[in-house]
């Protein structure tokens, strides 16, 4: 072989080579970037929850820093949240926003909603807030166990047990009404595994 012929094919050898490392390149990067699309979609994927009927609380401070439910009455959701009423005579309206936000400032309360074995009941506005037909709509869980501290705590947190025993009622209606829905954006992905959402009451 001729030294202009070997130096040909070295050349062309070269460029083979180069061609397939960029290709191997480019496609390494778009499965990192279809890997990291697909992580964004999952950790994207979020919770909704909806109420087909609310509830309006009325909460009275019998005494400093002592909150009783003194009324609760079926409202539209979007009119939801509490009325309060302080035992030196202003009052405030809470949205169910500004209860939950109360209710998940509360250390007390808080730790309830995360981890049910630490909370430490008192008789503050956060637990009338949470131990109410309005917990339904600030996260409180429904399931049997969290049924039986609703019992335990909520009856306390009435002003008589003829209110406790009809808001029952009230409560039931906010809680039968609640529809979560899982909702998966679908941007990370196409055909059929794109956007799905799934919905179920609780």
């Amino acid at each position: 072989m001729t030294p202009l012929r070997r130096h040909a094919v070295l050349r062309r050898v070269k460029d083979i080579t180069l061609s397939a490392t960029l290709s191997l390149a480019l496609l390494n990067g778009a499965a990192m970037l279809q890997s990291c699309g697909n992580n964004d979609s999952e950790e994207k994927e979020r919770t909704e929850t909806r109420f087909g009927k609310g509830v309006r609380t009325y909460i009275t401070e019998t005494a400093p820093g002592t909150f009783k439910i003194t009324d609760e009455v079926p409202a539209e959701p979007d009119k939801a949240g509490a009325i309060v009423s302080y035992h030196d005579g202003h009052r405030d309206t809470l949205s169910v926003e500004a209860a939950k936000r109360l209710v998940e400032s509360d250390e007390s309360t808080r730790s309830y909603l995360h981890n049910s074995g630490t909370y430490h009941h008192h008789s503050g506005l956060s637990s009338a807030l949470l131990w109410g037909s309005l917990g339904y709509m600030l996260g409180r869980s429904s399931s049997p166990q969290y049924e039986a501290d609703a019992r335990r705590y909520g009856s306390g947190a009435y002003a008589n047990s003829g209110l406790y025993e009809r808001s029952t009622r009230v409560g039931e209606s906010v809680r039968t009404s609640r529809v979560t829905r899982t909702v998966r954006p679908s941007g990370g992905r196409s055909g059929f595994f794109g956007g799905r959402s799934r919905s179920y009451s609780s």
